[in-house]
């Protein structure tokens, strides 16, 4: 999921859970010819009180987007509709970094032969986390390929009746239940920010990018897209007559539209792992991530000192 982009329906349990299974295989084959299609996956029958979900991934958001809006799913909700199958709410939409608010997502690696345990072990901790305020269910996803992962999506109103309910005595009571029939813990779907943070649950705590590496991974972006943008959008904007007050406006606007939607969410995905808070939290991993960010800053001052063709001052009437 990492590089992709998923969208859950979550359905009510009205009609017959027969009827949805039937549904949810023709909608998963209808998305298979969509582009950019990777894999379809669909709750558990049988549960009552796991809510019946369908879950497509595509290869982008876009491509996700165009397959949501496509007359194609429309027809086929319009078919579900006719068979008493009804959303409980909007798609749930899961992109890497943006996660819906009160949403958590789990990747469980069950052990072969275990997964009748392991649904038993997930609808007891269902029941306990109903009692919680804010609850609003859960839905517990198939592996969409032989030797896959289950995918469990935890609904609450708002990020504050989560944490409660993940940082309870209640869920650490019966977490080991669910943990005895899986082959390795469960791992919990990163959000990240914009500028580099990535916000992680474990053992019910949030884990967050310490502060350090984020201003590193600024700074490595902010140097050089400002030197850039000094360089080539500056003199361009005093051409068109632009005063200095408004062409250092405009060129504000252009850095931080650049850094919060394209240049700092890739340099993000390539330090995902030294931002991480849990994977990288270690003394050797900090500080061989920090030594490649010293590494970078080193090339970039090197690049704009010796090449006079990027030096914005030497253009400045």
């Amino acid at each position: 999921m990492a590089s992709s982009a998923t969208a859950v329906s979550v359905f009510h349990h009205d009609g017959s859970a027969e009827a949805f299974q039937a549904w949810a295989a023709q909608a998963a084959g209808a998305a298979r010819s969509a582009p950019g299609f990777i894999e379809s996956q669909v709750s558990a029958a049988g549960p009552e009180n796991l809510d019946w979900a369908t879950a497509v991934t595509f290869s982008t958001e876009d491509e996700l987007h165009r397959w949501l809006d496509s007359p194609q799913r429309a027809g086929l909700l319009e078919q579900a509709s006719g068979l008493g199958l009804r959303r409980l709410s909007i798609d749930l939409t899961l992109v890497d970094g943006s996660l819906p608010t009160g949403v958590a997502i789990f990747l469980h690696t069950v052990k072969p032969g275990m997964e009748r345990e392991f649904l038993d072990a997930e609808v007891a901790l269902v029941a306990v986390s109903a009692a919680f305020s804010g609850f609003e269910g859960t839905s517990v996803l198939q592996p969409g390929h032989p030797g896959g992962q289950w995918l469990s999506i935890l609904r609450f109103r708002t990020d504050h009746h989560l944490q409660s309910w993940m940082q309870s005595a209640e869920r650490r009571g019966a977490l080991p239940e669910l943990r005895a029939q899986l082959a390795e813990d469960f791992v919990a779907i990163t959000r990240s920010t914009p500028f580099g943070s990535i916000l992680r649950l474990q053992d019910g705590a949030t884990r967050v990018t310490p502060k350090w590496k984020t201003a590193m991974l600024v700074l490595l972006v902010l140097y050089p897209t400002v030197m850039t943008l000094s360089r080539f959008l500056g003199p361009a904007l005093d051409n068109f007559g632009a005063e200095p007050w408004l062409s250092m406006w405009l060129s504000q606007i252009v850095s931080v539209g650049l850094m919060t939607w394209f240049l700092m969410p890739v340099v993000t995905g390539w330090f995902r792992r030294w931002l991480d808070p849990v994977d990288g939290a270690g003394v050797r991993i900090s500080l061989f991530g920090a030594g490649v960010v010293v590494a970078v800053y080193a090339v970039t001052l090197t690049l704009f000192a010796s090449v006079t063709w990027l030096q914005f001052w030497d253009y400045i009437d």
